[in-house]
């Protein structure tokens, strides 16, 4: 039976332990090619869109520690893949498995997610800039 002694506290993610580079760049490129077309796609059908863009902004910040950054993408590119546990198509349903998904490295990563990074993706979305919005920036 598990105690709350069991309890296993999330990844520093300020630590030095090395990132797997296969795995980030991986991520970062599906990241890189498919974040503002899906978005554009999809923006007004999830209400997770700033919580998305404001990870992007995040990840895409110089100052951001690479492990927090390897979480986002992560994140990220699970969001963009189009085959994921719960097809996208599937009405009222299918964006629930990559809210769930981005909901939880924003529990991670809350503190590095600075307001800078949640005023530049209101303003994108707001201003309907993600078409002309320059992807890695």
């Amino acid at each position: 039976m598990a105690h709350d002694t069991d309890y296993t506290a999330p990844p520093d993610f300020q630590s030095t332990a090395p990132v797997n580079s296969e795995i980030y760049n991986l991520n970062y490129n599906r990241v890189q090619r498919s974040f503002w077309s899906k978005l554009n796609r999809v923006a007004a059908k999830i209400p997770f869109a700033d919580n998305a863009v404001a990870l992007y902004i995040c990840a895409v910040d110089s100052t951001t520690s690479i492990r927090v950054r390897a979480a986002i993408f992560a994140a990220l590119a699970y969001f963009v893949v189009p085959t994921d546990m719960i097809p996208d198509f599937l009405a009222g349903i299918g964006y629930s498995d990559d809210a769930s998904v981005i909901t939880a490295v924003i529990s991670l990563v809350a503190k590095h997610i600075l307001p800078s990074h949640r005023a530049r993706a209101s303003q994108i979305l707001k201003h309907d800039v993600i078409n002309i919005y320059p992807p890695g920036q």
